[in-house]
């Protein structure tokens, strides 16, 4: 892995589940973890997470899921 960062993807849902996935700015959104190596290969991504969630948060998820998130030992 070379680089992660997470990103906001504008969504539609339902108007009753709207305020969750509201983010700062307003709109509607998944927030989206990505990790890539230095040429541009996705080698993780988590979507869905709602626009409000906290980074922290999405993160310590794709670390815990049993085929989730590995981060390499010898950096």
């Amino acid at each position: 892995m070379e680089a992660i960062d997470d990103t906001h993807v504008t969504t539609n849902v339902l108007v009753e589940i709207q305020g969750k996935f509201r983010g700062r700015k307003e709109e509607t959104t998944q927030n989206v973890l990505v990790a890539i190596t230095f040429d541009l290969k996705f080698i993780y991504v988590l979507a869905g997470w709602k626009g409000s969630a906290h980074d922290s948060r999405i993160l310590g998820d794709a670390l815990s899921r049993p085929s989730g998130l590995k981060i390499p030992e010898d950096i």
